[in-house]
């Protein structure tokens, strides 16, 4: 069979004045536009998977012309963020109304398996990994069923483990490849979208694996810079000292995510620096400790909120950047908060900064907590999980002044002026470390 694996990408800003501002304030949306540019690991997972004797071909959306003629396949598997996963059903209906069998699978598809399966001849949910190879067993004869369940742990494991197919990327114009490490985290907040979602523990993958995985997608890219496709990759220190150990000989350039306790570990920090991490990104979510209480079930990140400044001294003294994430619109928060973030960006001499709004994807805690209250603007609204479109009814301030603070809070933020202030502050910090 000849096999189209087609991943979405290019998230778009749905707020008119939000869209409008990105065109002018330096960084608005470069981080987004990282991701959006990253191609997708998991498709080329699902085409490490898939049994030898078939073609696969791996498309972004973006290279197929809604005006021209489908591109013929025998079997499509597509996979979308939910912001797009519209765009990906009309795909879908597309290339079933002519007679091609469709399976989607992803993060959203998992979390709204009904609404995905009246788009598909077949659904997987959870990850692939232990049901791919049957899903194109079952094509190839005719009897695909309508839904499958892969594994939500053990995905590591060498009876399911398959290397991603780096090779389906030679020629493309990628500079950024994305690795995965882990998968799941335990901290489980309540807003949180990502593979924590669709697992049942924390994994990690035999670091021979991830070495093996970067130097084969190193053949691929030239000089990649790479990201490690992981929810929170140091939660396990010990095991975090022995992958940067590895990865530190192989000469690389690479961001992650992680939480805010691998400052609390100075061993981890000089490995971490050594092996060519350039910048963490951490989620902070808000310098407001009260607006952390009940964010997670331990309340884990209120009880680190009040160390935040010297937990970023520590990890930035290293000569790695922090790219520190903010939510805006959480329960405590009131028109203030725009002004307590500048300032403490400002004091925290962070290099980047991510500014979101609270996002209740579907699925998650929030969402279903936000719908018990009555606090959604609409049940449906995915085109809207943007990161960036308010979707609910804040508790403390309006719509429209969250909204406007966020404007307020990104011309303040993002402006080339500060940006050039933050760079010379860390620039200071960095030369300091290399002395």
């Amino acid at each position: 069979m000849r096999i189209g694996l087609i991943a979405m990408s290019g998230v778009r800003v749905r707020n008119e004045e939000l869209a409008r501002l990105g065109l002018t304030l330096p960084q608005f949306v470069s981080r987004g536009k990282v991701i959006a540019s990253l191609p997708s690991l998991g498709l080329l997972t699902v085409a490490g998977l898939t049994p030898p004797g078939h073609e696969v071909v791996y498309r972004e959306v973006a290279e197929l012309k809604p005006d021209l003629a489908l591109e013929p396949f025998d079997l499509v598997g597509i996979s979308s963020f939910t912001a797009q996963i519209d765009e990906a059903y009309a795909l879908a209906d597309r290339y079933r109304a002519a007679g091609v069998p469709v399976v989607l699978g992803g993060l959203h598809v998992s979390l709204m398996p009904d609404e995905a399966a009246q788009h598909a001849d077949s659904i997987v949910l959870y990850g692939a990994e232990g049901v791919w190879p049957q899903v194109v067993t079952d094509a190839e004869a005719g009897r695909l069923r309508p839904r499958y369940e892969g594994l939500r742990a053990r995905v590591f494991d060498d009876a399911y483990y398959a290397q991603p197919r780096f090779d389906l990327l030679a020629g493309r114009p990628y500079n950024r490849i994305t690795v995965q490490t882990s998968r799941g985290c335990p901290l489980n907040c309540e807003f949180c979208a990502a593979s924590v979602r669709i697992t049942s523990s924390y994994q990690q993958k035999p670091i021979e694996r991830v070495v093996r995985e970067i130097q084969i997608a190193r053949e691929t890219t030239r000089q990649p810079f790479f990201e490690l496709a992981d929810d929170n990759t140091f939660v396990n220190k010990k095991w975090g000292k022995a992958l940067v150990r590895a990865i530190a000989p192989l000469d690389i350039r690479w961001f992650t995510e992680t939480d805010i306790s691998i400052a609390d570990d100075a061993e981890l920090l000089e490995l971490v620096a050594e092996s060519g991490c350039r910048q963490v990104l951490i989620g902070l979510e808000s310098p407001d400790v009260g607006a952390l209480d009940g964010m997670d079930p331990r309340n884990w990140k209120k009880a680190r909120a009040p160390r935040y400044l010297e937990a970023i001294d520590r990890i930035q003294s290293r000569g790695v950047s922090v790219n520190g994430c903010f939510i805006l619109g959480l329960d405590s928060h009131t028109p203030d908060v725009f002004e307590t973030v500048r300032d403490f960006v400002r004091e925290s001499g962070l290099l980047e900064v991510q500014i979101t709004v609270q996002t209740p994807f579907p699925g998650t805690p929030l969402y279903r907590r936000l719908q018990r209250e009555g606090r959604l603007l609409q049940d449906r609204f995915w085109d809207r999980c943007t990161l960036f479109d308010v979707t609910y009814q804040p508790k403390h301030m309006s719509v429209a002044d969250l909204e406007a603070g966020m404007r307020w809070l990104f011309s303040e933020i993002y402006n080339e002026q500060e940006f050039l202030r933050r760079k010379r502050q860390y620039m200071e910090i960095a030369k300091a470390c290399m002395n």
